[in-house]
């Protein structure tokens, strides 16, 4: 689909569309963010039950990516490269977390779930790094 395609669909609102994305996207990982950061002990235990190593380490740095990738990722800044980030987390994530099929039955549904949520946040990751943050960001590209 060329831009011209792309203006029509959209009613020549592009930049508004990117931006209502990128603000939806980047809640979610502020939002995961603020509640790592409010139980960062609690967080640092679920590290450590995944089996990450360095589990306190890798508590604050996830607290750290999703605060500062929400933000990012909302105000349209170095956008694309916020979208490889996270979608290399997100992968991360996905592998260490949500592994569907060693939950038990009752809690493989919920799992899948989060898998396939990730699933889209990588799709979504990808759609950000080929259209960019549009007009309305600082990047405006």
């Amino acid at each position: 689909m060329n831009a011209a395609v792309n203006v029509t669909a959209t009613g020549g609102n592009t930049g508004t569309v990117l931006l209502v994305g990128r603000i939806l996207i980047g809640i979610l990982f502020l939002v995961a963010g603020i509640m790592k950061a409010m139980n960062i002990v609690g967080t640092t235990g679920y590290m450590t039950k995944l089996g990450f190593p360095a589990p306190e380490l890798m508590a604050y740095l996830s607290t750290i990516i999703e605060l500062a990738s929400g933000v990012l990722l909302i105000i349209g800044w170095q956008t694309r490269r916020v979208a490889w980030l996270l979608l290399v987390y997100v992968v991360i994530a996905t592998g260490m977390a949500h592994r569907f099929w060693e939950y038990e039955p009752a809690q493989r549904g919920n799992q899948i779930n989060h898998f396939l949520k990730n699933l889209a946040l990588i799709g979504a990751m990808l759609f950000i790094v080929v259209s960019g943050p549009g007009s309305a960001s600082v990047d405006k590209n």
